[in-house]
């Protein structure tokens, strides 16, 4: 870190950081780019799927077998989501089964579907169609009426209840009639009834069939039915996970909301408080001018994001109302967070300078340009390095605790408004993330505990625990591998300065979630990926470029350091 009142210089061993980007690149490959040697934790997907508006062609094709039901006209475009059965994944991932599920299994009965939501003209609601992403074929589907019971019946299953009035949402139908209702559905999806075992008394409700023949470890087949209105209502076959397996996934999301909640939130309130009263306190070596723009690019990139991912909300049936509500909701605690962020942009700036040191140059500051520039060009060193790190990590996790991840609807490319937009978010993450944990945090810390190392894995931690409800399991495999990548965040910070750590960690988020875009095949996408990659670069190459020595004003006086307190 420079010192202040001294010409701006980022000492680094480039020849060093090379060769350690370059392993740190071929471990990336080699873990979660090649086929077989990729973890299952981090493996980054290379199928490409069909197009959504196949998948909607799959659909109407379907909904006009459908004897009740009128296809809407050509000029209503139906809403696409894509949708998982991650309960299975997860099993699978989590039983090293995932390969021979893949296949023997996934092509008739597919984790991953792409749902189309067809209006439904005539009774009013919709009627949604499960595609399959890679065959295009139609594999499930159901009717989802606005004056159903099923809308409370399915309500309370989610939230873990006993339901009574499941019954008398199909209208209390016989056993024979279901029966007889099923089976034409299963004659026209391939299934030979005769060869199923009826797991349905005549009390009880729904209609559920399971195929001895097919199983994989403790997993399965089940093809569930529900019934309305004298009709099927729905027909879902899959195979069912073993209670443990369920039983073990909720236990551990509590544990991840009490992580998340109690611990990263929490305390992240307490850094918030603060960077308020630092902010106060070291006014006079700093300005409040200070992160007026980052906090604003971070306001604008989490909106934007926030905006773009409006497809899983849609999905979940939610009313205009609902989703402008929800939206405001959001917006007002985005702003919040914004003003946290600037808070510690302030008060970090204002105590590293307070003790002699400039982790955050201004523009003009002799040296700057070239300052930033470098900054740019170690980012992307240790960008790699990252890459690499997290890969091993994860590969050491996998074999010593188990560790397994699963898909999740609500963080896919497949259900954002626009998908190019996606890498967005890592500048959200980088400008944020860096200015509350590392630029604040740290120096917040050193008061506290007086040891540098103590100081930096406080509010690592804090922010490690941040990122427990991702779909990897057990949930403290995120904490662990974080608090390691945190640690060396913090490295860069303390050696190089602020704006390094900004574009180290915007990079690193910008290679994964561009990759992400990329392996999704189609010419837009792959433009966008290789365009935020490629972002971090642009932006320091126009900072140097408009900030070149004779913008520069020569410092008058160096203030003198005072001691770390």
């Amino acid at each position: 870190m420079n010192p202040l009142g001294q010409p701006l210089q980022l000492k680094a061993n480039f020849k060093r950081l090379g060769l350690l980007a370059v392993i740190g690149l071929i471990l990336f490959c080699v873990f979660q780019i090649f086929p077989a040697t990729s973890s299952q934790t981090t493996e980054i997907s290379s199928t490409i799927p069909i197009s959504k508006e196949q998948a909607i062609e799959s659909a109407r094709s379907f909904a006009v077998s459908i004897d009740d039901y009128m296809l809407p006209s050509d000029d209503i475009k139906p809403l696409v989501t894509y949708q998982t059965h991650s309960d299975v994944y997860g099993y699978m991932a989590k039983t090293k089964q995932l390969d021979a599920y893949n296949k023997k299994w996934e092509t008739t009965y597919p984790y991953d579907v792409y749902r189309v939501r067809l209006p439904d003209e005539d009774r009013g609601g919709y009627f949604n169609v499960d595609v399959h992403m890679k065959t295009g074929k139609v594999v499930a589907f159901k009717r989802v009426q606005p004056s159903s019971l099923y809308t409370a019946v399915e309500a309370e299953q989610e939230q873990g209840l006993k339901s009574t009035s499941e019954s008398l949402a199909e209208g209390n139908m016989a056993l024979d009639k279901k029966e007889e209702l099923a089976a034409g559905v299963l004659q026209h999806f391939g299934y030979d009834v005769n060869a199923l075992q009826l797991e349905t008394s005549d009390d009880e409700p729904g209609l559920k069939y399971t195929d001895a023949s097919k199983t994989i470890g403790n997993a399965n087949l089940e093809l569930k039915f529900t019934f309305e209105d004298g009709a099927v209502r729905s027909f879902d076959p899959g195979f069912s996970v073993p209670q443990s397996h369920t039983s073990y996934v909720k236990d551990q999301t509590k544990l991840a909301n009490w992580m998340t909640y109690g611990g990263y939130a929490f305390l992240t309130f307490i850094l918030g408080v603060l960077a308020i009263i630092y902010s106060i306190l070291t006014r006079a070596h700093t300005s409040f001018k200070r992160g007026v723009l980052l906090s604003l690019v971070y306001f604008a990139a989490s909106m934007i994001g926030t905006l773009n991912m409006l497809p899983v909300f849609q999905a979940q049936g939610l009313s205009n109302f609902i989703l402008v509500f929800l939206l405001l909701i959001q917006t007002g605690v985005t702003l919040v967070m914004s003003a946290s962020i600037y808070l510690s942009l302030v008060a970090g700036d204002g105590m590293w300078r307070k003790i002699g040191f400039n982790p955050w140059p201004r523009a003009k500051e002799p040296g700057y340009g070239k300052y930033v520039l470098h900054s740019m060009y170690s980012g992307y060193l240790w960008a790699f390095i990252l890459l690499g790190v997290q890969s091993v990590l994860f590969f050491i996790l996998e074999r010593s605790i188990g560790t397994w991840s699963t898909t999740s609807p609500e963080q896919s490319t497949y259900n954002m408004t626009y998908a190019w937009i996606f890498p967005i978010m890592a500048w959200m993450a980088g400008i944020g993330e860096e200015a509350v944990y590392r630029l604040f945090g740290i120096r917040m810390m050193q008061k506290v505990v007086r040891n540098t190392f103590i100081a930096c894995l406080i509010p690592t931690i804090i922010w490690a625990l941040g990122h427990t409800l991702y779909p990897i399991y057990p949930v403290i495999s995120r904490p662990i591998e974080l608090t390691v990548i945190g640690l060396l965040f913090s490295l860069i910070m303390l050696r190089h300065g602020f704006i390094a750590v900004v574009f180290a960690h915007v990079i690193f988020d910008s290679l994964l979630m561009g990759l992400s875009l990329i392996f999704m095949g189609d010419a837009l996408n792959i433009g966008a990926g290789i365009f935020w990659i490629v972002l971090p670069a642009i932006v320091g190459y126009v900072i140097y470029r408009f900030n070149p020595k004779e913008k520069e004003k020569p410092y008058v006086t160096t203030p003198h350091h005072e001691v770390l307190q």
